[in-house]
């Protein structure tokens, strides 16, 4: 997903939901601090989404621009109604979502995950396309990593899961500095 298709599934969703703030978590965030962010990142045709103060009234968007829609077959691309539960975040993620609003979103506004929030979500979750994605991340130099270890320090996770994740970063910045 580019980030010209990320702006009108928030144009679109605001409209069908008649919002103007919308919450973009998953992967596709990114778009928000970096609209020109690499192909590897970009690979998702989904933006998981909600509308900021109503996370309840997602499964609209879901009947409407989700998968395997009328939206989704003629634009390739589309939404995956989500709820402020989806992603685990560390603390004070919501006084740094990015901003996107312009000309295409035609007023509504997109709320990303600052990157190394996104980061961490992706972290917890572990899948091996969260992997990936986080190598990418940290191999195009998109997020730091005091940053993340300061964040991460102030999640609450079990013992266990910090050590794995923790352990990983270190990996990723090794690997990313060969």
């Amino acid at each position: 997903m580019k980030r010209s298709e990320l702006e009108h599934v928030i144009r679109a969703a605001a409209a069908i939901l008649d919002v103007e703030d919308i919450v973009v978590v998953g992967s596709q965030s990114v778009l928000g601090r970096y609209p020109e962010a690499p192909a590897e990142l970009l690979e998702s045709c989904e933006a998981d989404i909600y509308p900021r103060g109503e996370p309840s009234r997602s499964a609209i968007i879901d009947a409407v621009i989700g998968e395997e829609s009328r939206f989704h077959e003629t634009f390739g691309y589309y939404v995956d109604g989500v709820d402020e539960k989806t992603s685990v975040l560390p603390p004070g993620w919501e006084q740094r979502l990015v901003r996107v609003v312009n000309e295409n979103t035609r007023g509504a506004v997109g709320w990303c995950l600052d990157p190394e929030d996104l980061a961490l979500a992706k972290h917890v979750a572990g899948r091996d396309k969260d992997n990936r994605f986080t190598q990418a991340l940290v191999r195009h130099r998109m997020v730091d990593r005091d940053t993340l270890l300061e964040r991460l320090d102030s999640m609450e996770l079990p013992a266990e899961k910090r050590a794995v994740i923790t352990g990983r970063i270190a990996a990723q910045f090794a690997a990313a500095r060969e």
